[in-house]
């Protein structure tokens, strides 16, 4: 992991106190909830949308800096930092990559101002990692599109004021900003999922979507938001790393605490071995992340693929790991319902599927070993 900036340094140093010093009492009390309190005073003070271009309210640093802000939040208040991946890595980022000045200024400023929400919508109901076998449908109608097809999984609708939607153009795959308070849009059913997460399946019926609002169409288009789905990847995997990095601190804190048979359960070997080991596991992923996450920040360019699978395969087996030993070390307190090691261990669990599954990230990683080997140090 590179040496942080001064300005880097800083910005680490200030959230870590925020989120110790604003929202730590309530870390563990959102359950399903949008932390909007939280995200507002993080607004004000300049943290929103850190990696969004200072003309539309952001901060304008790097992805670089946005992994960094996610870390220092989520490892005391991890639902805020769960926001914070989705509105910095996900959604926001793929308009100011991709999208006309139009949809720039129309969208990004609501994002930056904690006011608003962006979802993506992906998935359909038989079409999850097989994206080619997507059936939502954008065709041209006048000066736009209008689109139609269904999606499902969707995070962050209820907080929503519209979604990147991807779609399939007459030339192929691409993506399009769709206003999810337009006419044709009807919701289908809203699912609760292990964190207690609302999830969103909808229906688009012929929405009508203007043309500033494509993002990417065609071959070339697409393979380029393709490729950039490697910062959502390095953006999970730090995700990941800080709810670890939480499970970690609480099992340092509980051990030191809780006494039995005369001593502080931490000066047992057999504690004294769980975290080290929990610790070799997060500080392995945290170097797999910002290594690949750093050689882009340097050269300019979006992290290679071998790179960001491999963070987001090891950091999403690790925190399961780290969480539950974490758990193991709290035992039965640790197991109960709104303890914040059981919050944890749901929102973990949930690391393996979202932003590429353990499986997908498996078949990237073959597929560059198999085309150029694994590449030396360099």
């Amino acid at each position: 992991m590179q040496t942080l900036s001064a300005e880097q340094e800083m910005v680490v140093s200030s959230l870590r106190d925020i989120a110790e010093t604003e929202f730590a009492e309530r870390a563990f009390e959102w359950q399903g909830e949008t932390p909007w309190e939280n995200i507002e005073l993080l607004a004000d003070r300049g943290f929103m949308g850190i990696n969004i271009d200072e003309t539309y309210g952001g901060g304008g640093m790097t992805e670089f800096e946005a992994m960094l802000s996610i870390e220092a939040v989520g490892r005391v208040c991890p639902d805020t930092a769960n926001f914070l991946y989705t509105q910095q890595m996900v959604a926001p980022r793929a308009i100011e990559m991709f999208g006309t000045e139009a949809a720039k200024e129309r969208y990004l400023p609501p994002v930056t101002a904690g006011e608003e929400a962006i979802a993506i919508a992906i998935s359909e109901p038989e079409s999850g990692s097989d994206v080619g076998s997507m059936r939502t449908r954008a065709e041209e109608d006048g000066d736009g599109f209008s689109v139609t097809g269904e999606k499902i999984w969707v995070s962050n609708l209820e907080d929503a004021s519209a979604a990147v939607v991807w779609v399939k153009f007459s030339e192929g795959l691409g993506s399009l900003i769709v206003d999810l308070d337009d006419p044709g849009i009807e919701i289908q059913q809203h699912y609760t999922n292990m964190a207690d997460h609302e999830q969103t399946q909808f229906e688009l019926r012929d929405v009508a979507v203007p043309a500033e609002n494509v993002l990417t169409r065609g071959a070339d288009g697409f393979k380029e938001q393709l490729k950039a789905l490697n910062w959502e990847r390095l953006g999970s995997a730090t995700l990941a790393n800080s709810f670890a990095r939480c499970a970690l601190d609480k099992a340092l804190d509980y051990a030191e605490t809780r006494s039995q048979f005369g001593q502080p359960i931490g000066e047992f070997q057999g504690i004294e071995w769980k975290v080290a080991d929990m610790a070799k596991r997060l500080e392995a992923s945290r170097a797999l992340t910002y290594r690949a996450a750093s050689r882009a920040h340097e050269q300019g360019r979006i992290p290679d693929r071998l790179g960001s699978s491999l963070a987001k395969l090891f950091s999403s087996e690790s925190v399961e790991r780290i969480v539950s030993e974490s758990l193991q070390i709290h035992g039965a307190n640790g197991y109960q319902q709104g303890h914040p090691l059981e919050h944890l261990y749901r929102l973990a669990r949930g690391r393996r599927l979202a932003a590429g599954t353990d499986e997908i990230q498996k078949n990237q990683i073959a597929a560059v070993l198999k085309e150029d080997g694994l590449p030396d140090l360099a």
